[in-house]
């Protein structure tokens, strides 16, 4: 079972920073036929004709290979053990060589690796996953989903506070305005939009990495293809250049919420490339 877990999780690490699901492979078929700039539909194809390659050859679909952000679905009758948790860390690590991943770990001590004076770690490995996500599903399986993200959409997401007004759609405004702003300023666009909406900061960008594990581009509730709509209006387009695409789909997860005049909200512009994902069943009750 160890050695099939960390197999599973390598294999699915690769495949998750080399290729497209095929819901956005559709997606940008769709987008490319509806594409009315020229230039615009140039970078959709593109994108397309990448992402292929990448998918054919198992390489990089992007030279930021990204940092792997994991969420674990866990069945009612399912166990998980801490020797588990060291063979999913095994299989990032073995990945991240597979892949192969850029090497972007930072050594040292805290204040070293926060102004990298610490030196950059050579070995891809060296680029540590994030703390995983769990949750519990309604199947009987332990379910790894791998998500590789980039530094650019990091740098342009945001995480605050939004008044609500008891009004949803001034929630909405808030959001389509930050994802113009952001979107405008990402460059490697069309993007995803993944959207959280939760009482706490942690909530809002935890609900934020479950939309995309759970967004379909083949399905999108009326906030999320309302938020794509007005974003496309701004006319940003690909790279910037115009069009009618900045935005191929929102993934939007709404959490709980408390009785209170704020609502916490977190934005991520995904890149073109994103939501790079790829996901696996590594045992079943």
């Amino acid at each position: 079972m160890k050695n099939d877990i960390i197999s599973l999780v390598r294999d699915t690490l690769v495949e998750a920073g080399s290729s497209f699901r095929e819901d956005k492979k559709a997606a940008y078929k769709r987008a490319i036929a509806a594409e009315t700039n020229e230039k615009a539909k140039w970078v959709l194809q593109t994108v397309l004709e990448n992402a292929e390659a990448a998918e054919k050859n198992h390489s990089p679909l992007c030279d930021d290979t990204g940092i792997p952000h994991l969420v674990l679905e866990i069945g009612p009758d399912c166990a998980l053990s801490g020797r588990m948790l060291d063979d999913i860390r095994e299989g990032v690590r073995q990945g991240l060589r597979k892949l192969p991943g850029r090497p972007m770990g930072i050594m040292g001590d805290d204040s070293r690796r926060i102004d990298q004076s610490g030196g950059l770690n050579p070995d891809p490995a060296g680029v540590e996953p994030a703390p995983i996500l769990i949750r519990r599903c309604e199947e009987n399986v332990l379910r790894l989903h791998i998500l590789m993200f980039g530094g650019g959409p990091a740098i342009r997401a945001k995480t605050y506070r939004v008044f609500h007004k008891h009004n949803t759609q001034l929630v909405l405004d808030e959001i389509v305005a930050w994802a113009k702003e952001s979107v405008a300023q990402l460059g490697c666009s069309p993007c995803t939009l993944a959207v959280g909406v939760g009482r706490s900061h942690f909530e809002a960008t935890s609900l934020m990495l479950q939309a995309q594990v759970d967004g379909r581009y083949d399905k999108q509730s009326e906030m999320e293809a309302e938020i794509t709509r007005r974003v496309n209006e701004a006319n940003i387009g690909p790279l910037g250049l115009g069009g009618n695409t900045s935005v191929i789909a929102t993934f939007m997860k709404v959490g709980p919420q408390r009785a209170s005049g704020v609502r916490i909200v977190c934005v991520r512009p995904t890149c073109c490339f994103e939501p790079r994902i790829a996901t696996v069943d590594l045992e079943q009750a």
